[in-house]
């Protein structure tokens, strides 16, 4: 989407969209309108994307980083559809120009689109001047993806229902190690291999995603093969997979290798709280 922003004197606004992982996720069943009901433990990363909002008349976004490239389209892009979502909402919203600095890879389990679109709302609201708990927010939040009303808290949680269901969680500082191998992973086809029928259970996705893409057991395995892990696991649909460590030490030296022996993945050193 391209045009000017029109200034409202407003200063720039910024926000950071944490990666978010699922440190447990069980499809409890598939419902008669064809959701998947969800039970997940939710913790959220020290990487992130960064959200800055200049309040104006138009509605633009503009990317930039190392992973610009593979946010396609800005029609489809989860930041405009949350925005043009707010403004069917609410009458006479501030838009203005997104410009989003791009880390995370796409498709790829940890919410990148869905934080970016929850610290898009969050932009809107403070440019807005709306209460925190507006309902017309969370409302756009469940319409835009299963994941935004998880990363509008951007907070520890166990998440229930389709997503909507949050109950805040305290959690230690996990040191973790994070990993995708640059391929992309659709949650559709994910569950389309899941092929659950209305009431049938399932207990988690990482069978059927392996089917998708067999890589995901490759990360595991390097990720389980490493000194001092205490649990390897993929994150939602993948085919991002992390480790918990003891300390960070154990967690950098395992990043250290992994990006050694696998130069094109992406690796991550950090913590999950």
């Amino acid at each position: 989407m391209t045009g000017a922003s029109a200034g409202t004197g407003q200063p720039a606004l910024e926000e950071s969209a944490r990666a978010k992982v699922n440190l447990t996720l069980r499809v409890i069943g598939r419902r008669a309108d064809g959701y998947h009901d969800l039970d997940s433990v939710v913790a959220f990363a020290d990487c992130a994307d960064e959200l800055t909002l200049t309040p104006g008349d138009d509605l633009v976004l503009t990317a930039s980083g190392p992973r610009a490239q593979e946010c396609g389209d800005n029609a489809d892009n989860l930041v405009i559809k949350a925005a043009r979502l707010l403004g069917e909402k609410i009458d006479g919203l501030t838009f203005g120009t997104f410009a989003l600095d791009k880390h995370l890879p796409v498709a790829a389990g940890i919410g990148g689109g869905s934080a970016d679109a929850a610290a898009a709302l969050r932009l809107l609201m403070r440019a807005n001047h709306l209460e925190a708990d507006d309902p017309r927010v969370m409302d756009v939040a469940r319409l835009t993806g299963a994941d935004v009303p998880v990363c509008m808290r951007s907070h520890a949680c166990v998440m229930t229902g389709v997503g909507d269901n949050l109950l805040p969680l305290s959690l230690p500082r996990l040191p973790c190690v994070m990993v995708n191998p640059r391929v992309p992973v659709a949650t559709k086809d994910v569950f389309q291999r899941l092929g659950l029928k209305n009431g049938q259970l399932r207990v988690d996705l990482e069978a059927p995603a392996l089917k998708v893409e067999p890589v995901i057991g490759d990360v595991l395995t390097a990720l389980g093969a490493t000194a001092g892990v205490r649990l390897a696991r993929m994150s939602g649909s993948g085919a991002t997979c992390f480790a918990l460590f003891d300390n960070d030490t154990d967690a950098q030296r395992a990043a250290d290798v992994i990006q050694l022996a696998h130069p094109l993945w992406w690796v991550h050193a950090g913590a999950l709280s």
